[in-house]
């Protein structure tokens, strides 16, 4: 790999422990030749941000090495950054609803699983979009969700990368299905649809493993037909559990970095899902994030709490970044299921 003085700026390990086709590392000629060819494209068009190595790889992975359609893809994902007004959100966002919203729905990154890679938990069976939209708005929602993959990418992945002492950039991500019925999938998909739109357009590779588990009955078999229209690097990254999953689960990930409610040990103290448990938090481990360097002492006024909506009706979906995620949701339902 070349590393490029001008936009290379690492301060954490950029190779992988193990040799993978296309990473950091393990380059053929042409990959590399692919890299400045990305590179020198968005430079002629005006961009300066985002430019280092490990980035573009990554879009270039996400669209097989075919580089004008990897610059399509960052060409987009710096218009809709720029629409939402991302980089000045991150540093000064807040967003007190979130343990209300965890009686709903849960999000969370808690520590690491056993290679080192932050582990990413979702709950979706107790969503209730009704309740959730007098706590809280889509926007709001969608636009954590955009926050936490920024403080994914700075500064957990390069924390997590200094204490194993290898290059990680993906996560372990455990999604529950539990009192996932058929009444509820509609609802489930509304929300999730969009996000995922979020994550596959604007934040690729960033799935390491996925599993899914509790599992309803019927899911294994729907399974065994969408995976047919995926990628076979995808699919591999996918597990499908049932309600016996932590014999399975626990192969990868350590009994005490898994919360006690998924057959772990770990009883964080005001809730798993609020402490942000992980070593982004150990000084020996950790340094500013680029939003934690140029952030102020002000915060996002946020009324999230009061929020109310009428019976039945879904809070208006204001912000840009709620407005773009469902405008894309129709044209891009073939790829939500993708890593």
């Amino acid at each position: 790999m070349d590393i490029d003085k001008k936009y290379d700026n690492y301060d954490f390990p950029v190779t992988a422990a193990e040799p993978q086709d296309g990473h950091a590392g393990n380059l053929n000629e042409q990959q590399i030749a692919q890299v400045h060819q990305l590179r020198m494209m968005l430079e002629a068009e005006g961009y300066t941000d985002r430019l280092d190595t490990l980035t573009l790889l990554r879009f270039l992975r996400a669209r097989k090495w075919d580089v004008k359609l990897s610059k399509a893809m960052f060409v987009d994902t710096e218009k809709w950054r720029k629409e939402t007004k991302l980089d000045e959100t991150v540093p000064i966002w807040d967003y007190p609803e979130k343990p209300e919203i965890a009686k709903y729905y849960k999000q969370f990154y808690h520590k690491t699983d056993k290679d080192g890679r932050p582990i990413y938990i979702e709950t979706l069976g107790g969503i209730d979009l009704t309740a959730m939209y007098k706590i809280t708005t889509a926007d709001r929602m969608l636009t954590n969700l955009a926050v936490e993959y920024e403080r994914l990418a700075d500064p957990r992945l390069p924390a997590c990368s200094r204490k194993a002492g290898k290059l990680l950039e993906t996560c372990c991500t455990i999604m529950d299905l539990k009192g996932v019925t058929v009444t509820k999938v509609p609802s489930v998909y509304n929300y999730v649809g969009k996000a995922s739109v979020i994550s596959q357009n604007y934040y690729p590779e960033r799935l390491g493993k996925l599993f899914l588990i509790n599992a309803p009955w019927g899911f294994s078999t729907v399974w065994s037909v969408v995976k047919g229209w995926l990628d076979p690097v995808t699919v591999k990254k996918i597990h499908i559990l049932g309600s016996g999953y932590q014999s399975e689960l626990l192969k990868h990930v350590d009994k005490e970095s898994l919360p006690v409610e998924f057959g772990g040990t770990c009883t964080c103290e005001g809730g798993c899902e609020n402490s942000d448990a992980g070593p982004w938090h150990d000084p020996q481990w950790t340094r500013p994030a680029w939003w934690e360097k140029t952030a102020d002492e002000k915060t996002i006024q946020n009324n999230g709490s009061k929020i109310e909506t009428p019976q039945d009706a879904p809070a208006a979906e204001s912000a840009p970044i709620a407005e773009k995620a469902k405008d894309e949701t129709k044209d891009e339902a073939k790829q939500t299921a993708a890593a």
